[in-house]
């Protein structure tokens, strides 16, 4: 299991960590497409699952629809000011989950 986390969303970041090198926009057009499978290695999934929920997704297909059957939603790495990340996009809002010891920066 990853233990990457929950950092924060594209919403929170100002014009300058956008247009930075090496922030945010820089990440967005040097990302790697991967699967679902391959980014729920490297995030903590009770993490991941929390992020999950408050977007509305079920944990269980049988109460409805999950973030793993929407085909909307897509996977990708990154690097994000130098350091790996790995993020999803959802309604054109990146996702982006860190290693826990970034957190502080």
């Amino acid at each position: 299991m990853g233990n990457y986390v929950f950092f924060r969303n594209c919403v929170s970041f100002s014009q300058e960590e956008v247009y930075a090198n090496g922030g945010l926009r820089d990440m967005v057009d040097r990302a790697w497409p991967i699967t679902r499978k391959t980014f729920t290695k490297w995030v903590d999934l009770e993490n991941l699952r929390d992020v999950e929920v408050s977007l509305g997704y079920e944990d269980h297909p049988k109460r409805g629809m999950t973030m793993a059957q929407d085909c909307h939603v897509s996977y990708h790495k990154s690097k994000l000011f130098g350091k790996r990340v790995y993020y999803f996009v959802h309604s054109a809002i990146e996702y982006i989950f860190i290693p826990p010891e970034d957190r502080g920066t």
